[in-house]
């Protein structure tokens, strides 16, 4: 872990938050996906460089502090912390994440209980339910759905339980139902991957968009903020084709195959994660397509996507950083003695390109 300057609002959106001002880098270890485990190995000790977690200076924006919230103060090393994982921790996004948790956790010297939901909103759910009944005193809460939270959120008023969400945003109030929300800008994720997508094709073609999974609000905002720049930068540029891969990358491969049956000019795809990227790019290789034929942008950061652009297979990926421990363990400490935190911490995130995929593909995770 190391310092670094102070960073800068990313967007309009931007919310501050928190009275300590680091920027924070984990080395998480995180070490294996699905199909390269072999250049994860090689690349171990250099899996974090230059991956930075925007922390936010106190300053401007709503925050929440434990008295409007309604709870006490707490030591954080005398607690126990309850980590509620959305998804199966096949997408590197995950491993990451959880890999971030369990490791400030463990630096910290905070006792850490966790459950993954397995891509099954009832069970997070009860998930959740179990990690309050289990003891935990604070939550972090990695959503897999946006809605759908009243049931946790009436126990954990309750008990006057201090809940963080990361990554996905729960459709409740903050500093009343949940203290804040630590994530990316996803609107502008969207915008910047469009930027990449009319850079790519030039302004101009047919671009299918495959979708995140349905009912959160990163779908949403990265579909967004992609639609409304290709509006007003890029009229030539259609969107033809949009369907769901869920996240997916087997789903990604199925929904693209069918993509090129339909529409064989086809000039681009804008995959709101990498893995569904992924899954596009085998899809094109089975269809006999070359390396660029179609251009492909992703979001996310994986290391098989970056590799992905150094390959020729994927135009840009823009960066979504996972590794959310040491500002969900900051905001909860600050927040647990006394102290305001932003409602809303908006991270920095990065991006790759051929011009920067090769050297710095040692920071993707």
């Amino acid at each position: 872990m190391k310092p670094t300057a102070l960073v800068r609002r990313t967007s309009a959106r931007t919310l501050l938050a928190v009275g300590l001002v680091t920027s924070l880098a984990l080395a998480t270890g995180c070490t294996k996906s699905e199909d390269d485990s072999d250049k994860r190995s090689s690349a171990s000790k250099q899996d974090d460089a230059g991956q930075v977690v925007a922390s936010p200076g106190t300053g401007s924006g709503p925050t929440c502090t434990i008295d409007a919230y309604g709870g006490q103060k707490l030591d954080l090393k005398s607690v126990t912390v309850g980590f509620s994982q959305s998804e199966k921790e096949a997408n590197p996004f995950r491993i990451a994440e959880t890999a971030s948790i369990k490791a400030e956790a463990q630096k910290r010297g905070v006792k850490l209980l966790t459950a993954n939901a397995q891509s099954q909103f009832s069970k997070q759910i009860s998930d959740v339910q179990d990690l309050i009944a289990k003891g935990a005193n604070l939550l972090v809460i990695a959503p897999l759905n946006s809605d759908g939270w009243e049931p946790v959120v009436r126990t954990a008023a309750a008990k006057h339980i201090p809940i963080v969400t990361i990554d996905r945003k729960i459709n409740a109030a903050a500093c009343k139902d949940y203290v804040s929300f630590i994530g990316s800008d996803f609107v502008e994720q969207g915008k910047r991957a469009a930027d990449s997508m009319i850079e790519a094709t030039g302004g101009k073609g047919e671009i299918a968009i495959l979708l995140g999974a349905a009912g959160n609000n990163v779908t949403t905002e990265r579909t967004k903020g992609f639609e409304d720049r290709i509006k007003e930068k890029a009229p030539g540029l259609k969107i033809v084709f949009k369907q769901t891969g869920e996240f997916a990358r087997e789903k990604g491969q199925s929904v693209t195959e069918n993509l090129i049956q339909s529409r064989p000019g086809i000039t681009g795809i804008y995959a709101e994660n990498d893995e569904m990227g992924l899954g596009a790019v085998n899809a094109l290789k089975g269809a006999g397509k070359k390396p660029g034929a179609v251009k492909i942008v992703t979001i996310d950061g994986t290391r098989n996507a970056v590799q992905g652009i150094v390959d020729g297979w994927i135009y840009g990926v823009i960066e979504s950083n996972p590794r959310f421990g040491p500002l969900a363990f900051q905001t909860l400490d600050t927040f647990t003695k006394g102290d305001k935190v932003g409602q809303d911490i908006v991270i920095k995130d990065s991006s790759y390109a051929k011009s920067n995929a090769q050297s710095d593909l040692a920071k993707a995770y």
